[in-house]
């Protein structure tokens, strides 16, 4: 009697429907008993969530301050004999601003056309790696992939690493995206029309604006040794490659950072396991030769 007593009392037994855990379905759509209810994922797990007023605010700061440089484009496009419409047409299709300056200041030191087209060239290849990372962070649907992949730039990749959660992630990238992209195109244009009047771009310091805002939201990320030792060695490369290689070749070199201390640090941990079977086997070898005797 008390074994049915017992029984009754446990999910599942005795007139007791056991309770079934809740489904939830897989990418694939089929269903998935006994999970549980899946969240959506963090783009940095661990970060807490930030109100979508911080976020803008945030995107809205990087947008409005490295879009300003585009005067410094449109004055030094101007200067190196390209038209109006060419200078827009630049800013409109290709957006990517290091490679806009590379391209025109190739052009105006006397440069090959196909030359500087091809630095220009090199230098962007490093917004395929980050569309690699952001396809992943996004999830966009893939009509919308196409137009996204425009704005896949270093500014609006630094502010949706920079989120923890993904709704984070698609509100920095579409709100710096959408600001640059508008402030970037206009400001060209105005760059272009008053080069006379504005002057020396140099003296206003506008062509640093982009790189300092984008130092300024990666150097908050470097947390490990591992990552500053990524970040210093590609400083290093970076700078040491400068004079001796065209334009966007030494940034292709200094991505190769992370493979070399990846590298290292695995050939380390692979002396410490095996200075530790050595260890472990010479202990061994002891202990039987104790027992022997």
């Amino acid at each position: 009697m008390a074994e049915q007593t017992a029984s009754a009392d446990r999910p599942g037994t005795a007139g007791i429907p056991a309770r079934s855990a809740p489904e939830t379905r897989d990418e694939n759509g089929t269903a998935v008993q006994g999970a549980t209810s899946r969240t959506e994922p963090a783009p940095t797990p661990g970060g807490e969530p930030k109100p979508d007023s911080a976020v803008v605010r945030d995107a809205l700061g990087v947008g409005i301050a490295v879009g300003l440089s585009g005067f410094a484009f449109g004055v030094t496009s101007a200067g190196a004999g390209l038209t109006l419409l060419q200078s827009c047409a630049l800013s409109l299709l290709v957006f990517t601003g290091a490679s806009q300056f590379a391209l025109v200041g190739a052009l105006a030191a006397g440069g090959n056309p196909l030359t500087a087209a091809a630095g220009a060239f090199f230098l962007g290849v490093r917004n395929t790696f980050y569309g690699l990372r952001l396809s992943q962070l996004l999830a966009l649907p893939r009509y919308v992939r196409p137009f996204a992949a425009q704005w896949v730039i270093d500014e609006t990749t630094a502010v949706a690493l920079a989120q923890p959660t993904r709704r984070g992630v698609r509100i920095g990238f579409t709100v710096t995206g959408l600001t640059l992209y508008v402030l970037w195109n206009l400001t060209t244009l105005l760059g272009a029309l008053g080069a006379e009047a504005i002057g020396d771009t140099d003296a206003w310091g506008l062509d640093a604006a982009g790189p300092a805002c984008f130092l300024a939201l990666l150097a908050p990320m470097l947390r490990t040794t591992r990552e500053r030792a990524v970040a210093a060695i590609a400083v290093v490369l970076g700078l040491g490659f400068l004079p001796l290689l065209p334009a966007g070749v030494p940034v292709l070199i200094a991505a190769l950072a992370a493979p070399a201390v990846l590298w290292f640090e695995g050939r380390r941990a692979g002396r410490g396991t095996a200075g530790e079977s050595a260890r472990e086997s010479g202990r061994g070898t002891t202990d039987r030769k104790g027992t022997d005797r």
